[in-house]
């Protein structure tokens, strides 16, 4: 009876024990999983580089380009080119003779009927995105989209400005959310939200696009997410009573 007992115990480990093929299999995703973000990572950095190469180099006299003195290309010399030549026009900005240059500059700009436009929308994005003071997009959380009940991540600019607000004022105090699509968040919806129908996340903005760029396969620890809601508990509760009114 022993005996039986063992030699079915040894059948049912053998049965659970993965076969050759299965452990392959799972070797092979384990490779999968480490290389893949390596390689993916370096293909799009090397790609970078020769995109701004392609750009910079053919512009750079050839005294100075150092492919002209060696049998092999450089790469990156063009992105040290762009770098550098960026570096001396914020520096040349940042003068008095600079900022006037620039100032009529902007001004012949706006006398274009479409290039004014364009300029001035790209000026206060890049402004808005790269100003190290500024606070854009510092803060990840939730808001009820489509529709109630559903729940979106959204990433919260600023406090509702201009018109809007003034149209809006006696509505309610808005602040002005981006709603990120899946799986691209730079495409998404602006929308003018209640702040008291905003609750904000402890997650960092970078976790919330990991979460929503995964569509929800990749996400923070849990003990992370449910920060907010144990803070705010008066939040939701003002939410649900305003849903069940």
């Amino acid at each position: 009876m022993s005996r039986n007992k063992h030699k079915s115990e040894d059948a049912a480990i053998k049965g659970h024990r993965a076969g050759p093929a299965t452990r392959l299999r799972n070797y092979f995703l384990t490779g999968l999983v480490i290389t893949g973000p390596i390689g993916i990572t370096l293909w799009l950095t090397w790609t970078f580089i020769k995109w701004v190469d392609g750009w910079v180099k053919p512009f750079v006299p050839k005294v100075y380009n150092p492919e002209t003195y060696l049998p092999f290309p450089v790469p990156g010399f063009g992105l040290i080119v762009a770098i550098f030549v960026l570096t001396i026009v914020g520096f040349l900005a940042a003068n008095f003779l600079g900022r006037s240059l620039i100032s009529v500059g902007e001004g012949i700009v706006g006398r274009m009927p479409l290039v004014r436009n364009i300029y001035s929308g790209l000026k206060q994005i890049f402004e808005t995105v790269l100003d190290e003071r500024g606070n854009s997009f510092t803060k990840a959380a939730l808001v009820q989209y489509p529709r109630k009940g559903l729940w979106a991540i959204v990433f919260i600019s600023t406090d509702t400005k201009g018109e809007v607000a003034k149209r809006l004022k006696d509505t309610a105090e808005t602040v002005s959310v981006f709603l990120p699509t899946t799986p691209n968040p730079t495409s998404g919806f602006l929308l003018f939200v209640p702040k008291e129908d905003v609750i904000e996340l402890s997650m960092g903005v970078e976790d919330a696009a990991k979460l929503v760029i995964s569509a929800g396969l990749v996400s923070p620890d849990l003990p992370e997410i449910f920060e907010d809601v144990i803070a705010e508990p008066e939040k939701l509760e003002r939410i649900r009573e305003r849903e069940e009114a």
